[in-house]
């Protein structure tokens, strides 16, 4: 009963086949080899769109690269105050632009506001040598509570942003789960709605070790070739990043991945909403759940091997009334490979019938 993390599990077999078959053979070094460009290929088609890919290993290696190309050193990216890049990146978003300020912006379960993002804007204003400049605009897709922008919010907070001349960046880490959940197509949820710059997230949804870095005005990704090699993300084996990236998206099977995890939440959150005495915090959007349990629930499924995070309280909105005493507050995450059985177990455990 592992719901620690999407990061917990491994990768898809049909991920790993694709990498041993990469595996036969030669192929061009630092990904100029044909796999990296059927990747771009495949890409360009899932955003109808030409676009600029850059493939690499990690989430933070792809915010970070895809910040460092639309910040300049003394600029300002404004994200959620509780976003992956300003609390969980360990200030590389701050060392890829060589020193951009992150600022962070309050709002409710983990979604930045329009009037919020816009009053905090017009507290930089622009020409002010004192303070740093605005410069880019980074929105989570997913959030960091689990909740989700619809193209139409992503569309309203992309035209503040412009509006006032940023560059609008989305950590996509689990864009396919957001993707199937709302569901839309992933240009409505991209580029049509005004962003710029995605992290292309695969890692949390089967791939072994693999983000992209889309730039949807290739004009704008000229420093990137530069700024991978430099920052130590440039594979000379790249084509193991691009066999993957290739067979996550070949027949749907990054959606098919991302269906499978949701639908787990689904049946969690469901569960978990009749267990007496559990509150859950945000409505359950794609395939993260963040529930308050009684202690004694807690200390049940712990004992029985569950696998889950608690929370920091500090994250509560005004309104949410905080874990008592007795209380723990968790979050739960299922993936492509959470077993249906470990999710019954889990809700009989909470539910008292176990």
């Amino acid at each position: 009963m592992d719901f620690a993390s999407d990061n917990t599990a491994g990768a898809s077999q049909r991920i790993l086949d694709a990498i041993l078959a990469a595996n036969a053979g030669p192929a061009a070094a630092y990904g100029a080899d044909s796999f990296s460009a059927k990747a771009t290929e495949l890409l360009s088609e899932v955003f109808e769109k030409e676009i600029a890919c850059f493939l690499v290993a990690t989430g933070t290696a792809s915010n970070a690269l895809a910040l460092g190309a639309i910040c300049p050193p003394f600029g300002a990216v404004f994200c959620h105050q509780e976003s992956h890049i300003m609390e969980d990146e360990c200030g590389a978003p701050e060392m890829f632009t060589a020193g951009a300020k992150l600022v962070g912006i309050p709002g409710h379960a983990g979604k930045i506001g329009g009037e919020d993002l816009a009053a905090t804007i017009a507290a930089f204003p622009r020409g002010a040598v004192k303070q740093v400049q605005p410069a880019a605009l980074s929105l989570s897709q997913a959030t960091e509570s689990g909740t989700l922008y619809s193209c139409e919010e992503i569309s309203d907070l992309a035209a503040i942003a412009h509006g006032a001349g940023l560059e609008v960046h989305m950590d996509g880490a689990r864009f396919a789960n957001a993707l199937v959940a709302l569901p839309c197509k992933p240009a409505d949820m991209s580029w049509r709605a005004g962003v710029d710059v995605l992290s292309f997230g695969a890692t949390k949804n089967g791939a072994l070790a693999c983000e992209a870095v889309i730039f949807f005005d290739p004009a704008k990704a000229s420093s990137l070739p530069y700024q991978r090699k430099r920052s130590g993300h440039t594979l000379s084996k790249g084509r193991f990043l691009g066999a993957q990236m290739v067979a996550y998206l070949e027949d749907g099977h990054w959606l098919g991945l991302a269906k499978t995890a949701n639908a787990h939440a689904v049946r969690l959150a469901q569960g978990l909403a009749e267990a007496p005495g559990v509150r859950i915090v945000w409505p359950r959007q794609a395939n993260e759940i963040f529930a308050i349990l009684p202690r004694r629930t807690d200390t049940a499924l712990k004992a029985a091997g569950a696998l889950y995070y608690e929370w920091s309280s500090r994250r509560f909105d005004a309104g949410i009334a905080a874990p008592a005493q007795d209380e723990v507050f968790v979050r739960l995450v299922t993936s492509f490979a959470t077993l249906s059985s470990d999710v019954e177990r889990f809700v009989a455990i909470a539910q008292g019938r176990a």
